[in-house]
């Protein structure tokens, strides 16, 4: 008992420091025996490349920052120290007037409004679309980790299933060799019945490790989705993960290429080149801006004295730059992206033939597994059926081992095949809901 208390102890502490050190490093702990639900809600937070994707949403918002700060006014300070070594003189009234003292020095402190500025005008209107599109990137990340975290938890929850399968003809096995065994013993039968049970048991135990090897790296191939440490203990629930009842889809409703992110990310780009093009368009226009300077002028012959005096100066206006010919660059820079444009639209229109094929293909392979698994399903029962009534024959002594062998194969293929196939048809479920963009993120 005080052995369990401590044990009990020991396992409370580590639980706790592991939600602990998970919250101190910004993910929340994996539940243990995780559902569906709950493996995607976790990997829609951890994955690495959602990741990525929230921090390329704020290096845009930094961007956009970036560009549009050139509309607040840009402050300015500029000194300067000059000593003339040669003072300048003029002949003025008939003596030579030197035009300056030997040290001058001046602070100027300017401040300049841009008023009308181009670039400043693509700035403001590419904001939206800016944002827009990294929101597009960070959808797109999603839509693909659900898929995928579905397709492996759908593909361990097939391998625990064929380990059940594996085991329980393990025992059927066992049995069988232990009766072709003393029926050898007492002189009932040659050898051969014992020897070929003796195989087909060794077969089923290298089955058993084969697919148990294949379930690990299914964990770990799982755990990099989700972006836990290949050394942490994931384990699953399967409560209520009942496949059979997540297999339906309508598939008779036509693709919607609007409702697809690839789609809609071309559409963002296409926006954004639209605006590239007006961009140009707009350098047409003079820059004006408004300024306004404070000058604080110093000059003396003694340097000692420089600053002693201040002679100031200010001076407020406006500066308008007007672009008149420049070789007909602007011209070659809006044909060249309206011809960006094009190509776009073309992009558009074969994604649009890409999606319709995506979908016909996600279609036909859903239909078609819908097929196999109906049929492996129906193949299951009768095999099973088969496999009882010559069991009967053969202890009997009706039938021989050798059929006895052969409906224990066709039953074991049965329910692989069977698993195999449902496993196939949840994942083209997903391949149409994902062509159809229909994965729910939220």
């Amino acid at each position: 008992m005080k052995f369990r208390q401590i044990a009990f102890s020991l396992a409370a502490l580590t639980t706790v420091w592991n939600v602990s050190y998970a919250q101190q490093t910004g993910n929340e702990a994996l539940p243990a025996r995780a559902n569906l639900q709950q493996l995607i809600d976790y990997a829609l937070n951890n994955k690495i490349s959602l990741k990525q994707a929230a921090i390329d949403e704020e290096i845009g918002e930094k961007d956009i920052d970036i560009a549009l700060s050139g509309w607040l006014p840009q402050v300015n300070a500029n000194g300067s120290y000059n000593y003339n070594v040669k003072v300048p003189t003029s002949f003025i009234g008939g003596q030579n007037i030197a035009l300056g003292q030997k040290n001058a020095s001046a602070l100027t402190i300017q401040a300049d409004q841009q008023i009308l500025n181009p670039a400043l005008m693509q700035a403001s209107k590419a904001a939206t679309l800016i944002r827009q599109s990294n929101k597009q990137n960070t959808e797109n990340q999603k839509i693909t980790t659900v898929v995928e975290v579905s397709k492996a938890y759908y593909d361990i929850l097939t391998s625990e299933e064929q380990i059940k399968i594996v085991r329980e003809n393990i025992t059927r096995l066992q049995k069988q060799y232990n009766d072709a065994k003393v029926r050898y013993e007492v002189g009932m039968v040659d050898k051969t019945d014992f020897k070929r049970a003796q195989i087909a048991l060794s077969n089923a135990h290298a089955d058993e490790k084969r697919t148990i090897e294949m379930r690990r790296y299914k964990y770990d191939y799982l755990k990099n989705l989700l972006a836990v440490d290949h050394q942490a203990d994931v384990t699953l629930s399967f409560e209520n993960a009942n496949m059979e009842n997540q297999i339906l889809i309508d598939t008779t409703s036509s693709a919607s290429v609007t409702n697809r992110i690839e789609f809609q990310q071309l559409q963002t780009s296409k926006k954004m080149q639209e605006l590239e093009t007006q961009y140009y368009k707009w350098t047409y226009l003079p820059n004006v801006s408004a300024f306004y300077n404070y000058a604080f002028n110093y000059r003396d012959n003694k340097f000692k004295d420089l600053y002693k005096d201040n002679f100031p100066s200010s001076v407020a206006g406006l500066s308008v730059s007007i672009p008149i010919f420049q070789g007909f660059k602007r011209k070659h820079q809006i044909n060249q992206s309206k011809l960006r444009e094009s190509r776009i639209d073309l992009s558009m229109e074969d994604l649009k033939n890409q999606i319709n094929t995506e979908y016909a293909l996600a279609t036909a392979s859903y239909n078609a597994n819908l097929i196999d698994w109906k049929t492996s399903k129906d193949n299951v029962d009768l095999s099973k059926e088969v496999y009882d009534t010559i069991k009967l024959q053969y202890d009997e002594g009706i039938k021989t081992y050798l059929d006895l062998m052969t409906a224990e194969t066709d039953l074991k293929t049965s329910q692989l095949n069977y698993l195999n196939a449902l496993y196939a048809l949840l994942s083209s479920k997903l391949d149409v809901q994902k062509a159809l963009g229909t994965v729910d993120t939220k």
